[in-house]
């Protein structure tokens, strides 16, 4: 297996699981801590809320690749071949414009946590625009994974094979 093929396959899943591991250790230790020698860590309860941000966005690219994210099944499967077609396709394109707009605007996020030296409260040198980071990322993320799924949609309609719609195949 190539790194370009297990980044493509395994890129969500790392992300979402160092996250979920670095949140699941953090808790544990700083609730031990805190119950059995009357210390926490300052940052124990932030750290975990932008790790989340991480988790959230990335499991958003991951459902976008899966193509389990929200979507009206009942009606697209009913519709004619090339409406089918048409739909997927209004999908992608919304999708693209729906996280491009989110990107703009995280990006102001990120840049103004990054101007004024925003660090997570309880730290001293853990800097915010580190965790804001996830959502132009993840929504670039997205962004690649719905264009792929364009890509194999053009190449099924050309070949006149079944879309990949919800859980089984729609008839074509």
């Amino acid at each position: 297996m190539t790194a370009i093929k297990w980044l493509n396959d395994n890129t969500e899943k790392s992300v979402i699981l160092v996250c979920y591991l670095a949140m699941t250790g953090i808790i544990f230790v700083e609730v031990i801590r805190r119950f059995a020698f009357g210390q926490q860590a300052a940052w124990s309860s932030t750290i975990p809320i932008y790790l989340f941000l991480w988790v959230t966005w990335i499991g958003c690219a991951y459902t976008a690749k899966q193509r389990s994210h929200l979507r009206f099944e009942e009606f697209r499967v009913r519709l004619p071949y090339f409406w089918q077609f048409c739909a997927v396709t209004l999908d992608h394109v919304i999708w693209i414009g729906f996280s491009l707009l989110i990107i703009y605007f995280s990006v102001q996020q990120v840049q103004l946590s990054y101007d004024n030296f925003a660090i997570v409260q309880g730290t001293d040198d853990v800097m915010q625009w580190w965790f804001y980071l996830a959502t132009p990322v993840a929504f670039s993320l997205i962004i690649f994974r719905v264009l792929q799924n364009l890509i194999e949609d053009v190449r099924r309609f050309r070949k006149r094979e079944p879309f990949s719609i919800g859980i089984g195949l729609a008839a074509g």
